[in-house]
């Protein structure tokens, strides 16, 4: 057993937690100390800023680790290779997730979503006692993309923490590679169509941000072509029963065009219950 951290990675918690699931060298669980968080954002920078095109500060650029002020409140959980290590001599963090509780959320001044749309429509929807989870900051070390186990193990990890936490409703911002809105047009008109969230919930983007997705018409898309045409995290989502928000968001920063996914945990297809282990 292990120690995780009650109020944000940097206020130590004692909350037992243990190692979440294995996949031969391979382990997925929540960082433990600053050096972890250090090594989750280093992977971040790695993927987002030298691999992609995110654009760092100046500070980020000189430490070489993405960040903001939702590291110091959030959960991160961590896939972690016990025979890599980096250059201090500790297990190699290869897959991250960065994960925001309500209370958490409530620290930071509010969800990092919400910088990009409007929640206040899905929040007051709600019942009271809904119990929801913001997703974010999501990769994997290229590497190791193609290794068997290691999304399998990061969803694992999410999933357990899941059911820890109780947890109705996952949401968040997931990325298009690209701000060129007519080369996506293809995968936004299909998340549009067959995925859109529920009338009396449904998230918009904020007004000054809002990219309307609407760009085939219905009938002239292929279902199969749509799916294929999303990048595999995204993929995951929608085949696991998750919902999309209305409008899109071109990021400059990150290089990428987001759309806002909604994932009810009652949702998800049963073939993910039973492959990740959720009971609920």
């Amino acid at each position: 057993m292990v120690n995780i951290y009650e109020a944000g990675p940097f206020e130590g918690r004692l909350l037992q937690w243990p190692i979440l699931a294995t996949s031969g060298a391979l382990e997925v669980r929540l960082a433990e100390t600053d050096h972890e968080v250090e090594q989750a954002q280093r992977l971040r920078y790695q993927v987002f800023y030298e691999e992609m095109t995110a654009i760092p500060s100046p500070q980020m650029r000189e430490t070489r680790r993405d960040f903001d002020k939702y590291d110091a409140v959030c959960d991160h959980l961590l896939v972690v290779d016990r025979d890599a290590l980096d250059a201090e001599g500790q297990p190699l963090v290869v897959g991250t997730y960065r994960l925001t509780r309500e209370k958490d959320a409530a620290r930071a001044g509010g969800f990092y979503t919400s910088g990009e749309y409007d929640l206040s429509r899905m929040l007051a929807g709600l019942s009271p006692d809904t119990k929801y989870l913001e997703l974010g900051r999501s990769c994997i070390l290229k590497s190791y993309r193609a290794r068997p186990g290691t999304m399998q193990l990061l969803w694992k990890g999410l999933m357990a923490y899941v059911a820890r936490f109780d947890i109705d409703l996952m949401f968040g911002c997931a990325s298009l590679a690209g701000t060129d809105i007519e080369q996506l047009a293809l995968p936004l008109s299909y998340l549009h169509h067959f995925h859109a969230m529920p009338e009396n919930l449904r998230v918009r983007a904020q007004p000054d941000l809002f990219v309307d997705m609407n760009r085939v018409p219905r009938d002239a898309i292929d279902e199969r072509e749509g799916i294929r045409s999303l990048p595999p995290m995204l993929k995951g989502y929608v085949r696991a029963g998750c919902c999309i928000g209305e409008g899109a968001v071109v990021d400059r920063q990150f290089g990428t065009t987001d759309v806002f996914i909604y994932f009810p945990l009652s949702g998800i297809d049963a073939r993910y219950k039973s492959r990740f282990g959720l009971v609920k």
